[in-house]
């Protein structure tokens, strides 16, 4: 196998990879989707076509709101409607000008590496250079069987795959090994990006995988789902200390991120009457294929309060998410704005709010409180 150092570094553009977006000094926002199923005001379901219709105009929105970052997820199970989230990102490059198109995630051990960065080297390019991919192994097991891998090898799958993306990455002349495919020599792969595509690795909190995304010298996605957001600081300080070590003191910083669930209404009492309901129908249905016993009212608002649902008003979202940006000491945050089958209507007016008043309220609390992205800060909430 390649030398994950052969990788390519994207410290110099990880911050900032396409035209019109943030400054390397400024934090970075974002919004995730994995596309579930909606209902109508009548609590009808949405037909998928429709939803995949709607994701794209969400899209759309967030662009013109200013929100830096769009990620779409991808599942294989019926109340997702996104099975093919580079297809619609490719819909949403063409009529938005400014905002990051990425996954959130690609679940790479099932897919093929060199389809992945093919498939998002096209996004790049329809995008004039806003393209990233976001790797992970994905929290969901479907598509395995779906698309025939055994989940034995769940583990081996995703290190070698990931390690043959790595060599993807520098768009040179790949030669490359593994065990479950056959090899590569001097191998080109087409379309090239014009300036390098931005790739992150997502990890659920596992410190090997934290380690790993250092040794690929990719920025690392911590997907922050439950429970409080301080508890991930003692792997935010263990990617940073690896990456001095693996790459040496005076290598360029990699970005680091964090993924929470939310929903944003104009007040606090709104946003919980909106979101708890359809947050409870999405944990209640893989909690109970999962084993989990049922959630209940006060899990959500105990999540509110002092876990990982960021939920509320604008200032009460906007408290929250500068707290958990100083106290990792993030370059990014990424909200995943649907959880369960909210209504199309009350997304776009918490995409609109986040845009608008969220995004804007955190960057003053975070010049106020002197932040410099990499460098946690104390901070006794969390």
């Amino acid at each position: 196998m390649n030398s994950p150092a052969s990788a390519h570094d994207p410290a110099a553009t990880a911050s900032s990879s396409s035209q019109g977006s943030p400054a390397t000094h400024d934090v970075t926002f974002g919004l995730d989707t994995f596309g579930d199923t909606t209902v109508d005001r009548d609590g009808r379901p949405v037909h998928h076509a429709q939803v995949l219709r709607d994701v794209v105009e969400q899209g759309v929105l967030a662009d013109r709101v200013g929100v830096d970052a769009f990620g779409i997820g991808e599942h294989h199970r019926p109340d997702f409607a996104v099975s093919a989230p580079d297809v619609m990102l490719a819909g949403i490059a063409t009529r938005t000008e400014r905002i990051l198109l990425g996954s959130a995630v690609t679940v790479l051990s099932s897919d093929d590496p060199i389809r992945v960065f093919q498939r998002f080297s096209t996004i790049d390019a329809l995008s004039n250079g806003r393209a990233e991919v976001v790797l992970g192994r994905g929290s969901f097991t479907e598509s395995f069987p779906l698309f025939g891998f055994d989940l034995q090898q769940y583990e081996q799958l995703f290190s070698e795959k990931l390690d043959l993306f790595a060599a993807l990455l520098p768009e040179e002349p790949v030669t490359w090994s593994g065990e479950l495919r056959p090899p590569l020599v001097d191998q080109r792969v087409y379309p090239e990006t014009e300036r390098g595509l931005n790739a992150w690795i997502a990890v659920g909190g596992s410190p090997e995988s934290v380690v790993r995304a250092a040794r690929y010298r990719m920025p690392l996605m911590l997907a922050v789902i439950g429970g409080p957001a301080g508890r991930f600081a003692p792997f935010a300080d263990l990617y940073r200390e690896a990456n001095a070590q693996l790459a040496g003191s005076g290598a360029p910083r990699l970005p680091i991120a964090v993924h929470s669930p939310g929903f944003i209404a104009e007040t606090d009492e709104r946003a919980a009457e909106l979101a708890m309901p359809h947050w409870l129908t999405n944990r209640n249905q893989i909690g109970r294929e999962r084993g989990w016993g049922d959630a209940t009212p006060a899990d959500f608002h105990r999540e509110v309060r002092s876990g990982a649902m960021y939920a509320g008003s604008p200032e009460t979202v906007a408290q929250k998410i500068a707290t958990t940006v100083r106290t990792l000491g993030l370059d990014r945050f990424d909200l995943k704005y649907a959880s369960g089958p909210t209504p199309h209507d009350d997304l776009m007016t918490s995409i609109d709010l986040y845009g608008r008043k969220v995004i804007p309220r955190v960057r003053e609390l975070l010049d106020e409180a002197g932040f410099t992205p990499g460098v946690p800060q104390t901070v006794s909430r969390l």
